[in-house]
């Protein structure tokens, strides 16, 4: 998607019971790290699944800016890494467009190399603060020349001659300021340690070990993890099978429970427990999801879901829950709004620096669809209304969010009335495929 494309609508109307049986594609966290963790590796990597949006290959396009060989052979990626340590200062700015996971776990990838790299990204991404990320670097050595106010994109880094290994405790749940943290780790000799108080995705965690890094996690009898990572070491590459996308499952998952009838199996989804956290809280609410063929792929647990509709009830969940469901939130928040009753989501601060001011955006959306919401700090109550009964009828602002657009769309396939978003172009980010999927099950979405 070009960064001044013209807004694409999109409107979806109540719809027939949804039905058939759908894959999910690749998922986006272990496809970002694919691309990283084999562009940097000695040897050769080869990936199938990929998720093949465009936030994926903007992570593949900065590898190769550096040195990396990657190419498309049939239905797999073949990637000849460089060699830890042996990235090459790029000749242009990095563009990562709207994927604030590849550009954030880039610049710690890069951050203490002694070169300098400059990162730049679409109005979105230049709204969103690298603070978080930019600050655990600076204590590493690594200089910011040059960055928007805020410390927001366009961004320059410096690195040191030699970064000092440090030891971070992570301020807010974020996987990917730990992430930017040992991956700045693997260029710095000595021990870089993450001190992290509440777990959040632990690809990163995995995958390094997978690909030869010395890395050792310890959970003290408190909960904390402490991970630990030596630096320099050899990565050598590795054959990657990407697991099904559960933030993407989410999407036809929630519309097969509130659209009446419906009955759909979505295989191929990851199952890790640190991303499941709106499955959870789906079954809390009383819904109808079965596990089918549970399997490990390539080091993570996977399955098939069955997903019928189901009468939801509201619920309360816990802060503790957001890191496992951080990106599920606005489609929760429209399952909830089909519920009967109310539903608490608290510890939402870390949405409010997503694509968007995210949960802003959630609840402006709600409200525009007759949906009774309340806006915290790091909270949201949404006030379901059974069957979707004089819901719809708003226009969604998207805020170039793909997740928002996604969201409303679902709602609009069982509120009395069709729900329109601003915009649809940016969904290629993260899945592609979403449009051809959910029709394909019956949605009417156009």
């Amino acid at each position: 998607m070009a960064h001044n494309s013209p807004a694409q609508p999109a409107t979806a109307k109540k719809s027939a019971a949804l039905a058939g049986t759908v894959r999910m594609p690749g998922d986006k966290s272990i496809s970002h790290r694919s691309f990283m963790f084999g562009g940097l590796a000695s040897g050769q990597t080869r990936i199938t699944g990929l998720l093949e949006g465009e936030d994926v290959m903007r992570t593949g396009e900065a590898m190769k800016a550096m040195g990396a060989r990657i190419e498309k052979r049939g239905s797999e990626w073949i990637i000849d890494g460089t060699g830890n340590g042996c990235l090459l200062e790029p000749t242009a700015p990095l563009d990562f467009g709207n994927a604030g996971t590849g550009s954030r776990l880039t610049m710690g990838l890069v951050g203490t190399y002694d070169m300098e790299t400059t990162f730049i990204g679409d109005a979105s991404l230049s709204g969103r603060p690298m603070g978080r990320v930019l600050d655990p670097l600076r204590e590493m050595g690594v200089q910011v020349l040059k960055a928007s106010p805020g410390d927001r994109m366009p961004i320059t880094l410096r690195g040191p001659k030699t970064a000092a290994p440090i030891s971070y405790r992570v301020p807010m749940a974020s996987a990917q300021v730990k992430s930017a943290v040992l991956l700045a780790g693997l260029n710095t000799p000595g021990i870089t340690t993450v001190i992290e108080p509440v777990m959040t995705r632990d690809h990163t965690e995995k995958m390094l070990k997978g690909f030869g890094a010395n890395l050792e996690v310890e959970t003290d009898r408190d909960g904390v993890r402490h991970i630990r990572i030596e630096g320099q070491g050899k990565l050598v590459g590795q054959t990657i099978a990407v697991p099904g996308d559960p933030s993407s499952a989410g999407f036809p998952l929630v519309a097969a429970l509130i659209v009446p009838g419906s009955d759909i199996i979505i295989e191929n989804v990851l199952m890790n427990p640190t991303r499941t956290g709106l499955i959870t809280t789906l079954l809390e609410m009383g819904a109808s999801i079965d596990l089918l063929n549970p399997r490990n792929a390539g080091g993570e647990d996977v399955a098939d879901l069955r997903v019928r509709s189901s009468q939801l009830k509201g619920v309360g969940v816990p802060a503790e829950r957001a890191p496992s469901m951080i990106d599920e939130y606005p489609v929760l928040a429209v399952a909830a709004s089909f519920a009967e009753g109310e539903t608490l989501m608290q510890g939402l601060e870390e949405l409010r620096v997503k694509e968007s001011d995210r949960l802003s955006a959630v609840a402006n959306g709600l409200k525009a669809n007759g949906v009774d919401c309340t806006e915290g700090e790091a909270s949201l109550v949404v006030g379901g209304k059974p069957g979707g009964k004089g819901l719809g009828g708003g226009l969604v602002k998207t805020h170039l969010d793909h997740r928002i657009a996604m969201s409303f769309l679902v709602m609009g396939l069982a509120a009395e009335k069709p729900v329109t978003v601003d915009d649809r172009a940016m969904i290629a980010t993260s899945f592609p495929e979403f449009m051809g999927l959910m029709t394909g099950m019956g949605a009417e979405i156009d």
